[in-house]
């Protein structure tokens, strides 16, 4: 903690004791003094990395909406098979965050460098037993998805050939993931971000080479259209290269290949920071070596945040399942719309996942008072930065819709229909705010089950049935989808909010920050 007196902690504005601009978040920043000033340092950066989280999807679907628009369909179906898989393990990143936060704010660096490498080694082996089931389950899953006949020739078999590639190279994702969720348990949110923008860097300059290769790629049009680049005629470089090549790209395998091998080089860095140098927690090899006191303890703590997300997975599955008995330019409008309101939710999931560290080392430090007064406060926050980001949406939908389909069969009707699904789900905006920073707060606080709860109810009950109500029975057709879809973080706000104020959530979750014992209190 910081040799300084305390800020005021009821006032959310005061500064900080320290100088802001000391390195990396530690424990005395979080614990002491201003409210607003930690929670905007490790928001920001957590919103960069999920801005270029999103990068990622968005640049796969610029160029992909110039291959086909059954392309940006297949996208938006493999996804949520995807992420099926991936919420096995990503529940135990979760748990090695919370638990290095709590172990940083209680002093206890031994211990949080020690959950650290059991994670990194418990995740590991989770993600090659997920690589393997996931390339050998993608075209049997996608069989039995009740599909439109159309769908299922052009869209369903591109959206294989994505998710075969992904699920060969997932390990290299999920080395990642892991660094992330300890960076920020750990309270550095930056490093993780600058690690994130060299991928996807890496995945912009490759994605339009593999996926079209040397014909027909937008790149070189692009490029000459800019002024000065032109003289040097980049349509003509491209026919030569292609003379002199042949490569042509391999179409959405090769966005899958581009996204594989960018997230492999931030694997590479992430691992390099965290045993290479003196940032993050004080992880060795050594603690690499399997300790089954704490594998049983990361499992405890992260089995529900892997349902959660699990059950959060197979929502989306249903969910794609009704989605695919409509028509390819609803499916696409479908995913599309999705894209651009995973956009929108970045503020929200920065304060969330601020919160997460927040409120985990203030509770490691035993400051549940201060923890509850971040909370509040971030919730606010959230909830008027989401609502000015719904009225942008809602005048900006067309054109920003618009931007990400090309001169390509079913364009118009694909942008129609996204349109009016993006201005309908403008409604729920502040209601995320208000849901991600509660459900960060649970988590933070080791209350993993309560936010498990919280999401599946939000998930199941407010938006796969009320989806399932208005289409099927109700009978309002892609309208229903929309405003099904809408309906979920506004019930997910209102139930957090209750839950929250019941005040059960303020025990940490860790007993002794020292190394050797049993790391994690009863749950």
């Amino acid at each position: 903690m910081s040799d300084e007196p305390a800020a005021d902690p009821d006032d959310p504005s005061d500064g900080a004791a320290g100088d802001p601009d000391d390195g990396p978040l530690d424990g005395g920043s979080i614990t002491e003094g201003s409210l607003l000033r930690p929670l905007f340092r490790l928001a920001w950066p957590i919103v960069v990395i999920q801005l270029l989280q999103v990068t990622y999807n968005i640049v796969d679907t610029l160029y992909l909406g110039r291959f086909s628009a059954e392309a940006v369909g297949a996208i938006s179906l493999a996804f949520p098979l995807i992420f099926l898989l991936i919420a096995v393990a990503g529940g135990f990143t979760t748990a090695g965050a919370i638990l290095v936060a709590q172990y940083t704010g209680a002093d206890g660096d031994g211990s949080a460098g020690l959950v650290a490498g059991q994670t990194i080694f418990t995740v590991s082996v989770l993600s090659v037993l997920i690589g393997i089931g996931g390339y050998f389950y993608t075209r049997p899953a996608l069989r039995i998805l009740p599909s439109d006949a159309e769908t299922a020739v052009t869209v369903i078999p591109l959206a294989a050939d994505y998710m075969e590639v992904i699920f060969a190279g997932i390990p290299l994702m999920f080395g990642f993931f892991v660094f992330s969720a300890l960076m920020r348990g750990y309270g550095d949110t930056r490093t993780p971000m600058a690690v994130m923008f060299v991928s996807v860097l890496l995945n912009v300059l490759l994605d339009p080479f593999f996926i079209f290769g040397f014909e027909g790629n937008p790149l070189f049009a692009w490029l000459a259209a800019v002024p000065g680049l032109a003289a040097l005629d980049p349509v003509a470089l491209e026919a030569t290269l292609l003379s002199m090549t042949g490569i042509t790209g391999i179409g959405i395998r090769g966005a899958a290949l581009a996204t594989i091998l960018s997230r492999g080089v931030a694997t590479a860095i992430g691992l390099w920071v965290l045993f290479g140098t003196g940032y993050g927690p004080d992880v060795t090899l050594g603690h690499l070596v399997p300790d089954l006191d704490f594998i049983r303890d990361i499992f405890r703590l992260g089995l529900p945040s892997s349902v959660e997300q699990t059950t959060s997975a197979l929502a989306m599955i249903t969910l794609t399942a009704m989605i695919v008995t409509f028509s390819p330019p609803v499916v696409a409008a479908y995913g599309l719309g999705n894209r651009l309101i995973s956009l929108v939710f970045l503020p929200a999931m920065g304060l969330g996942r601020a919160i997460d560290t927040m409120v985990g080392q203030n509770l490691g430090a035993n400051r549940a008072d201060r923890a509850g007064k971040a909370v509040k406060f971030a919730a606010t926050t959230g909830a008027g930065v989401m609502f000015l980001v719904a009225v942008v949406a809602v005048t900006f939908t067309e054109p920003i819709v618009g931007a990400f389909l090309g001169d390509v069969p079913d364009a118009p009707a694909t942008i129609g229909y996204a349109v009016e699904y993006v201005q309908i789900r403008s409604v729920e905006f502040a209601f995320i705010g208000v849901s991600q920073v509660i459900l960060g707060a649970f988590r933070g606080a080791g209350n993993t089950k309560t936010a498990m709860v919280i999401s599946i109810v939000t998930l199941w009950v407010g938006r796969v049935a009320s989806v399932a109500y208005l289409v099927f029975v109700a009978g309002w057709g892609e309208t229903g989808v929309w405003v099904g879809m809408a309906l979920g973080n506004v019930l997910g706000a209102i139930l957090g909010v209750a839950w929250f104020s019941r005040g059960t959530w303020t025990e940490r979750y860790i007993d002794d920050p020292e190394p050797g014992v049993d790391p994690v209190g009863d749950d």
